[in-house]
Formats: C-alpha cells, sequence, structure tokens
C-alpha cells in the first residue's frame, strides 16, 4: 500500500469508527450495575468481561495503528465495576486516540504491522479490523441487555425502546 492510499483510506475509515463510538459507548453504559455477571450461557463471557472486551481491544487495535505494532500490555484500570465505569473509560482514551491517529504520516499508516503471527497488513488497515470488531461484540451485547432487564438503545435508527423520531425539519421536506 502506498503512503498516499493509507492516508485516503484513514480519512475513510475514521468517520466511520467516531459513528460507531458513540454507539459503543451507548451499548456499554446500558449494561445494569447489578447485572455485570449475567452470560446467556456457560461458554459466553459475562457482560461485564464483554465490555471490557471491547472498549479494551479497540484500544488495543488503535494503539496498533498509532505505534505500528501490537502490544501484549493490559492497558486497562482493573477498578471499572460497571458498564458505565466502562463506558467512561473508553470515551476519554478513545478522545486521546483520534488526533494521534489523525496525525500520522502516510508513510506510518502504511507500515506493515505483525497481528499476533496471523496477518501482517499495512498499519491503517487495523482501523477497519477495530470497527467490525467492536461492532460484532456490541452486537452480542446488546443481545444481552433485555434478558437483563434493560432498554435496548438504538443502534443505527431504532430499537424498540428508542423509536425511531424523524425531526420537523425533515418530516416537512
Amino acid at each position: 500500500m502506498q503512503p498516499d492510499q493509507a492516508k485516503f483510506l484513514r480519512d475513510f475509515l475514521l468517520p466511520q469508527l467516531k459513528s460507531e463510538q458513540t454507539t459503543t459507548k451507548k451499548i456499554l453504559s446500558s449494561v445494569p450495575t447489578d447485572q455485570g455477571d449475567y452470560k446467556p450461557h456457560p461458554k459466553c463471557m459475562s457482560a461485564l468481561e464483554l465490555t471490557r472486551h471491547i472498549a479494551g481491544t479497540e484500544m488495543w487495535f488503535l494503539d496498533a495503528v498509532i505505534t505500528q505494532g501490537f502490544k501484549d500490555d493490559e492497558f486497562m484500570p482493573k477498578g471499572l465495576k460497571t458498564g458505565a465505569d466502562v463506558a467512561r473509560w473508553y470515551d476519554e482514551n478513545f478522545a486521546e486516540r483520534i488526533p494521534r491517529l489523525e496525525a500520522l504520516s502516510g508513510e506510518d499508516l502504511a507500515t506493515p504491522v505483525d497481528y499476533i503471527g496471523i496477518l501482517k497488513d499495512p498499519a491503517v488497515t487495523y482501523l477497519s479490523l477495530a470497527i467490525r470488531h467492536s461492532v460484532h461484540h456490541r452486537g452480542q451485547l446488546a443481545a444481552y441487555l433485555r434478558p437483563m432487564g434493560a432498554r435496548v438503545p438504538a443502534i443505527y435508527v431504532e430499537s424498540a425502546d428508542e423509536p425511531f423520531q424523524q425531526s420537523a425539519q425533515s418530516a416537512s421536506s
């Protein structure tokens, strides 16, 4: 991948990443405080484990793009005990990384990065993987919400608990 192609891909993916982050934060914060241990099946992660996995892994992917390498560090604080705690941490850490991603050169973005011995792709391609990974597990967590007694927020347009509200301006068009 050429540096100009890598910058184009970054500029294409960042708005999507930002949009998905807003929705992911809503889903993370929807886990009821007293339901962090909920899991629909013994093989599943608990709701709190899943919130931590979503938020932590997304930062891991973003850091790999920023530093051109995956680190084995566990950087999520152990003190995050609720979905709301994880959502706040996620929001703060995401906001810190966006300017760093925007500042990367085309050469940085095009640098091949080894992903745990499975892939060796240009750094920028891991933005797409970050989005897909978070969306996948966010859907899993959203499916936990109703059985836990929580409301399910709208993900793209609406949910049964958060119906679409057409704005007055678009309704008159």
